[in-house]
């Protein structure tokens, strides 16, 4: 159980705090986080902000939870679209194999053949800057991951006995596929949700600070880094608590992802 797990269990409450701040940053946040105020640019961190001001006298606080929501707004939305399209591939590649392995196959070697953050930033680089772009870019670029652990979960339970029994009471595919080998690969699906949710906050920062992403004002951790480049030794605070916000929120899902890897794989050392 997590319980016995400190690590898992501090990046499973640090989780759940950023999913909480995502969702109300709006209400927390103490100004408007792309609301000017040029009399107090470059203000080092107050009482009146906590976190200092940027050039443009905008709140690092607000900005960096609004940065936070976009974030983990990304990340989850892309592993959503990771999985909905990774799942059903790899489940027929693993389940029918021949042609349909062969094909998904040499598709996954095709992605893999470019790493993750390059092919993310070619992908929004051809689609263009936006939200929408830099979410499908992060999403595809993770589906080979997905269709890997589902291949390799669907060829594991094909052969157990209880599958052999489903197809020999007249099962269908659609049965033993969605009844029986997919909510078996739940654990492991869940877990490389949890590892993938890192790699796509990661993206966000990279390809918004490339310009790619979220397009200012919007705030993004990645827009606030570019922005603090001109600034950094002058108002060091511009990168440093974006840059603690994406640590923060990487090391937290890591660490919620190796304590549910504990947990969920039998085939694992007790800890």
């Amino acid at each position: 159980m997590l319980l016995r797990n400190p690590l898992a269990l501090t990046g499973a409450v640090a989780a759940a705090l950023l999913v909480l701040i995502a969702l109300f940053a709006p209400l927390i946040a103490p100004y408007d986080p792309t609301r000017p105020d040029f009399t107090a640019a470059l203000h080092p961190p107050s009482w009146a902000h906590w976190l200092g001001t940027d050039d443009l006298g905008r709140d690092q606080l607000s900005r960096v939870l609004h940065g936070v929501r976009a974030s983990l707004q990304i990340g989850l939305l892309a592993v959503a679209l990771a999985f909905a399209v990774g799942v059903p591939l790899g489940l027929a590649a693993g389940y029918y194999g021949r042609l349909a392995d062969s094909v998904v196959s040499r598709l996954t070697d095709t992605l893999l053949a470019f790493p993750f953050l390059v092919l993310a930033v070619g992908l929004a680089t051809i689609l263009g800057p936006s939200l929408l772009n830099a979410t499908i870019a992060i999403g595809v670029s993770q589906i080979p991951a997905v269709i890997r652990i589902t291949r390799a979960e669907t060829l594991r339970l094909k052969h157990l006995d209880y599958v052999a029994a489903a197809v020999a009471n007249g099962g269908g595919d659609r049965t033993v596929l969605f009844r029986h080998i997919l909510p078996n690969s739940l654990s492991a699906l869940t877990v490389q949700a949890t590892v993938g949710i890192p790699g796509a906050i990661i993206g966000e920062a990279l390809l918004s600070f490339l310009g790619l992403g979220v397009q200012p004002p919007s705030p993004s951790l990645g827009v606030m880094l570019s922005s603090a480049q001109a600034y950094i030794a002058a108002a060091p605070w511009m990168a440093v608590f974006p840059g603690v916000a994406i640590v923060a929120a990487t090391l937290a899902f890591n660490l919620l992802g190796d304590g549910l890897r504990d947990i969920l794989d039998p085939r694992g050392d007790s800890r």
